[in-house]
């Protein structure tokens, strides 16, 4: 397996208006979690690739286990959870901002996965495990969950990538701050926003915030400067690499998760750090192409075109 990652995935429910939620009366039902997302854009990248969470015993976790499993990522690892129901949220769109989102998912399924329902042999045969900070965040259950698949993949070799993506809805700053540096301390490969670095260290300017986070030990770090493209850096080498204009955005929801599986494929196709931010940058501006949180993702070829590296054939 190329890649693994685990974390919460909900039912997205999308209006079709916009304005405040109390005057829309129509929804868009579809799939949201940062890690399937991640996923999903490395399966379209022609990857493969391992998602698992748990899901609770309903039509909604029926639902996301077969969209995800229809992306052609392996699911085989999914639990069921009897008990707790699947996670839901709703967006609140207003013209030319990013939405607001209101999130349904305490106690949840997934917040409930626990240590001992880890598949160690599943997770040690990756090449590379993905984290994110969210999980982090859902409960004690899960926080345990994702140390204990850290210690799995750091003792039998398996690169760890970590995004950090700070949810202050679901934990508040100063509990989020230590936990998330102590795993930032763990991983490979770290995928920051700017902002985030901000809050987490206290730095603004991207190569100062690499070599903070290289000097942790990280080896490779890539800071997320949205629509100026992106900053990377390891031991040898540091590039700032510019993003791609984007006439018309739809939706930043999903860009930064376009952004981790657009630069994890550089890194599984053993590409050089720039190419890896150019794939990555050419990702996540896709994803704002699109209405919803992963339709945006293309395929491989999509990113070849967009990027300019193959030719469009129209007709």
């Amino acid at each position: 397996m190329d890649l693994i990652t685990f974390g919460e995935s909900m039912v997205l429910f999308n209006p079709d208006l916009t304005g405040p939620l109390r005057y829309v009366n129509n929804f868009r039902k579809s799939l949201a979690g940062a890690e399937s997302n991640v996923a999903i854009g490395l399966s379209r990248l022609g990857h493969k690739v391992g998602w698992f969470s748990k899901l609770g015993n309903d039509e909604f976790g029926r639902y996301i286990l077969s969209v995800i499993r229809g992306e052609g990522v392996d699911v085989s690892n999914v639990v069921t959870d009897i008990k707790n129901p699947t996670g839901i949220l709703f967006k609140e769109r207003f013209s030319h901002v990013n939405p607001n989102v209101y999130y349904y998912r305490k106690h949840s399924a997934a917040s409930n996965l626990m240590p001992e329902e880890l598949n160690e042999e599943y997770i040690k045969n990756a090449k590379i495990l993905h984290i994110t900070g969210i999980s982090l965040a859902l409960s004690e259950k899960m926080r345990k969950s994702v140390f204990k698949a850290i210690k799995i993949a750091k003792d039998n070799g398996v690169l760890i990538s970590f995004d950090p993506n700070i949810r202050l809805k679901l934990w508040p700053l100063e509990e989020a701050v230590p936990v998330i540096l102590e795993v930032a301390r763990l991983s490979d490969i770290i995928l920051p926003g700017v902002d985030e670095a901000e809050l987490l260290i206290g730095l603004k300017d991207p190569e100062g915030i690499a070599k903070a986070f290289i000097e942790m030990g990280c080896s490779t770090v890539a800071v997320k400067l949205g629509k100026d493209g992106c900053y990377v850096s390891n031991k040898e080498e540091s590039h700032f690499v510019p993003g791609y204009k984007v006439e018309k955005v739809e939706d930043t929801v999903g860009a930064g998760d376009g952004f981790a599986a657009g630069f994890l494929s550089g890194v599984i196709r053993e590409l050089k750090l720039f190419e890896c931010a150019e794939y990555a940058n050419g990702v996540g501006a896709m994803a704002t192409l699109v209405s919803g949180d992963m339709e945006g993702l293309p395929t491989w070829q999509q990113l070849m075109e967009f990027t300019g590296k193959a030719k469009h054939i129209d007709r």
